[in-house]
């Protein structure tokens, strides 16, 4: 069993800790508080398909077998993260590992949105560690986040990537319950990314501190007339940057139900897409559409969409 520290991030922000409160029921590190998820992907030579090797898992969070779903693709595992408790609460604490090597290629997403429920004391938070050995490929685009109202949460993404290998790491977060009127009526939300090559060399960091009842967030130069977000962080090996920003700065702009722009980043690490939308089944179009385009230039093989049950 893991101690408590395992599960709590080191670097906590202060906008963050300001509800850090005391829990009358279910404090925090109680059973049913503390969810982990350990995987390790390996590609089997003899069956040729990438094969969970490793995993470990402590409810709310686990993950079913490895499917494979892709004719152009068999190889790829496809993996859901499920949580049966249905949502985040006050005072729980997540970290997920994930490892891919022996030329692993994965696409990870969840069952369904992270729903962040309603708090009245403390806060939620989440650490996401991915890591990459030489020549893998990995596709980790989770569902949406939802904020309810009043909850507080944090997350801490660490990416591990080698300039050899392919990491396209996607997020979204959503207004709230809007089919509940809800709409940024949460306390804050703030996610947390950072990634490095295989010698600790910085390839990105990216910080999203969202406090709509402190600030304003549907103005001039952030949210605008929109109310949702999504980054799409490509890290990739360099060789591929300048022909992907072309392919998918001229595919996403065709889309006028969202504003979306590609960005490179510094020493041609991979690029960053920012989207920003009303809709979720448009800003998942463009996202399956850069997902296309680099499998397409990075693996030679189709992309036919992300099935859910």
């Amino acid at each position: 069993m893991k101690n408590l520290e395992y599960f709590i991030p080191d670097d906590i922000p202060q906008e963050v800790l300001y509800y850090d409160s005391e829990l009358s029921q279910l404090g925090v590190g109680k059973a049913g508080k503390l969810g982990a998820l350990v995987l390790l992907l390996e590609k089997n030579a003899k069956v040729n398909k990438t094969v969970i090797k490793e995993q470990f898992s402590k409810v709310p969070l686990f993950t079913q077998r490895a499917l494979y779903l892709e004719e152009s693709l068999p190889s790829m595992a496809y993996l859901y993260i499920i949580s049966p408790s249905g949502g985040v609460l006050q005072g729980d604490r997540y970290r997920i590992d994930i490892k891919l090597a022996q030329n692993a290629i994965a696409h990870i997403t969840t069952q369904g949105a992270t729903r962040l429920y309603r708090m009245d004391k403390n806060f939620a938070t989440q650490i996401l560690n991915i890591s990459l050995d030489s020549n893998c490929y990995l596709e980790y685009v989770p569902d949406q986040i939802i904020p309810y109202r009043d909850s507080r949460f944090y997350q801490s993404v660490n990416l591990h990537v080698p300039d050899d290998a392919t990491l396209i790491y996607s997020e979204t977060i959503v207004p709230g319950r809007m089919a509940m009127g809800e709409y940024f009526d949460y306390d804050v939300c703030y996610l947390k990314t950072i990634a490095k090559n295989q010698s600790g060399k910085l390839k990105l960091v990216d910080t999203a501190l969202l406090e709509p009842k402190k600030n304003q967030l549907k103005r001039l130069g952030i949210l605008e007339e929109f109310n949702m977000l999504s980054n799409m962080y490509l890290l990739i090996p360099s060789k591929y940057v300048n022909i992907l920003n072309e392919k998918i700065s001229e595919n996403i702009q065709k889309y006028d139900k969202v504003i979306a722009r590609c960005s490179i980043l510094p020493n041609d690490s991979g690029l960053v897409v920012r989207i920003l939308g009303n809709m979720m089944d448009n800003i998942k179009e463009v996202t399956h559409t850069i997902l296309r385009i680099c499998r397409y230039e990075i693996l030679g093989a189709g992309f036919s969409g992300i099935r859910k049950n």
